[in-house]
């Protein structure tokens, strides 16, 4: 595994790039960072050059100043910048969540960049028939990250979503989990006060010949499921299912692998 940093406006960011083959650039959402794609990265040696990175003010990629209110077209831009930086003039991209969004804002300005996008589960809100909620919610929860932390505000959205906070870290565990859990708290509360507002905002638009495949966890119901069909809905374009659920590509990184491949070599359509 080779790593390196890209300064870009107001941060710095922190990469990874393993195996060979066509580039695939992975771009997560929450709290995750470039160790939570590293089993996926690893389940696809000799079919894919995987790059994995930390988004701007997560773990290894801080900002150059303050914290403020980030946008999804920001972070887009910084996928093209790593691109750019990597010598990729296309590039296969693998995206889940709200790195659903950023990739897709990525393909809708900038098409020739994008060979192939698999946007997993993205989180548009605003094409829900009760938008109106969720952007009340998002903003009740900032508002409780702000006042009492993290742990009130993450239960509370789960409470809704069906989608929980992962346990803290706790002396039992093994020190490799129990370093990403910790990660993931930290940038779990950046994403809820810099990022869930205007992401939630997001609405999602492509040109119809664009090379987009929608995906959604087969395990996957509820909201998250309601979102990724809603995406469909508004761009015309069907839903395919992956194995697991939210983080099947991290629970089952080779059937996950496996199955991304397949979907990323399948060019026509």
């Amino acid at each position: 595994m080779d790593t390196g940093r890209l300064t870009v406006p107001g941060a710095e960011l922190y990469y990874e790039v393993r195996g060979s083959g066509p580039v695939l650039l992975t771009i997560l959402g929450g709290g995750s960072d470039a160790g939570m794609a590293g089993p996926l990265a690893e389940a696809l040696p000799g079919r894919h050059t995987v790059v994995t990175y930390d988004r701007r003010g997560f773990t290894r990629s801080p900002l150059a100043g303050p914290p403020s209110e980030q946008r999804v077209e920001e972070h887009a831009g910084d996928a093209l910048r790593l691109l750019d930086a990597l010598g990729a003039e296309q590039a296969d991209v693998f995206a889940t969540h709200s790195g659903a969004l950023i990739a897709l804002d990525l393909l809708a300005r900038h098409p020739g960049r994008v060979r192939r996008l698999v946007a997993h589960e993205p989180p548009a809100f605003e094409l829900l028939p009760d938008a109106a909620r969720w952007r009340a919610l998002v903003e009740e929860t900032v508002e409780i990250c702000e006042r009492a932390g993290l742990g009130p505000a993450a239960r509370r959205l789960g409470e809704e979503t069906g989608v929980m906070p992962p346990a803290g870290p706790t002396p039992g565990l093994p020190a490799w989990l129990r370093d990403m859990l910790t990660r993931m708290t930290a940038n779990l509360e950046t994403s809820f006060r810099y990022e869930q507002r205007s992401f939630c905002r997001y609405v999602p638009a492509v040109p119809p010949s664009a090379p987009l495949v929608l995906a959604c966890g087969v395990e996957t119901q509820g909201l998250m499921r309601a979102c990724t069909q809603a995406v469909a809905g508004r761009l015309g374009v069907g839903v395919v299912e992956l194995p697991g659920d939210y983080v099947g590509y991290l629970r089952l990184p080779a059937e996950f692998g496996t199955a991304l491949h397949a979907l990323l070599s399948r060019r026509e359509g």
